[in-house]
C-alpha cells in the first residue's frame, strides 16, 4: 500500500502491492480516503488523474451538509449506514458491533460498492474520514480476492495513524459534551485496531465460509467475482 498526497483531502492511500494468492493487488486500481470535502484545485486535478469513478458511502444528510467538489469523474452514492451516523454514538454501539451491524444490514451495498470497483480500472473509496465504511468495504473486496489477511488488516489499522490532530481534538471535544456517558465514542471516531478488522474478516469466514462467498450470498454473481478478481490482481512472474 502507498499513502498518497492528495492536497486537502485526508487518509488517502492506494492498497496496490499486497500479496495476494494468485500474484498481488494491482497499483492504481483500488484507493481509498476521506471525504473530499476540502480538496483544493491541486487536489482535484490529482484524484482526476488517478481516478475514473469515486464511490461515496456517505448518507445524503452527511453529503449535504459536507458535499464534495465538481469533479469530471463518474460518483455513485452508496449509503452504507440504515441510521444515522449519531445514531451509533447515542446507542453506544464498540467498533466490532458496527461491523457487525454493517455487514448484516447493509451488505447489498457493499456488493454494490464491490461491483463498482471490479468494473473500473481505478475506483477511489470514500466515506467521512475512510476508517469504518471504507475500511470495511476495502478489506471484503481484497479478502474476496485472496489479498495476503494481514496485510488487509494492516491496511485498515493504518487509517488511526492517518486522521489529522485537530480533527480528532475537536471531535473527541464535541463527543465528550454531547455523549458524556459513551464508553466507546473515542474508538468509533478515532481509533482502527487491527484485532477489530481480524475478528470481522474472522466472523465472515466462520458464518459465509471465506468474504468471496459472503459477496455471492449478498448477490453478487460469479461473474462480478471474477471481473473483481481480474482488476485487483495481477500475476507475479516466478523467479527462475
Amino acid at each position: 500500500m502507498t499513502i498518497l498526497e492528495v492536497d486537502g483531502v485526508f487518509n488517502v492511500r492506494d492498497v496496490g502491492g499486497m500479496p495476494a494468492e494468485s500474484g498481488r493487488i494491482r497499483t492504481g486500481t483500488l484507493l481509498r480516503s476521506g471525504n473530499l470535502v476540502q480538496a483544493t484545485a491541486v487536489g482535484i486535478a490529482e484524484l482526476e488523474r488517478r481516478v475514473t469513478h469515486i464511490v461515496d458511502l456517505r448518507d445524503g444528510q452527511e453529503v449535504a451538509t459536507a458535499p464534495s467538489p465538481p469533479l469530471s469523474m463518474t460518483t455513485t452514492h452508496l449509503p452504507l449506514f440504515l441510521g444515522s451516523v449519531t445514531s451509533f454514538f447515542e446507542e453506544d454501539l464498540s467498533l466490532g458491533q458496527m461491523y457487525r451491524q454493517l455487514v448484516e444490514e447493509s451488505a447489498a451495498r457493499i456488493v454494490d460498492a464491490i461491483r463498482v470497483i471490479a468494473q473500473n480500472e481505478s475506483t477511489l473509496v470514500h466515506c467521512t474520514v475512510g476508517k469504518d465504511r471504507t475500511g470495511v468495504t476495502v478489506a471484503l473486496a481484497l479478502a474476496a480476492v485472496g489479498a495476503d489477511r494481514e496485510a488487509v488488516i494492516a491496511d485498515y489499522a493504518l487509517t488511526a495513524s492517518q486522521l489529522p490532530e485537530e480533527r480528532n481534538r475537536r471531535i473527541v471535544t464535541f463527543l465528550q459534551t454531547q455523549h458524556p456517558e459513551a464508553q466507546h465514542a473515542l474508538a468509533l471516531a478515532t481509533l482502527s485496531p487491527a484485532e477489530e478488522m481480524r475478528a470481522l474478516l474472522d466472523e465472515v469466514d466462520a458464518r459465509w465460509g471465506s468474504a468471496a462467498e459472503y459477496l455471492l450470498a449478498n448477490g453478487m454473481a460469479q461473474t462480478d467475482l471474477i471481473a473483481l478478481q481480474k482488476t485487483l490482481v495481477e500475476e507475479v512472474a516466478l523467479p527462475r
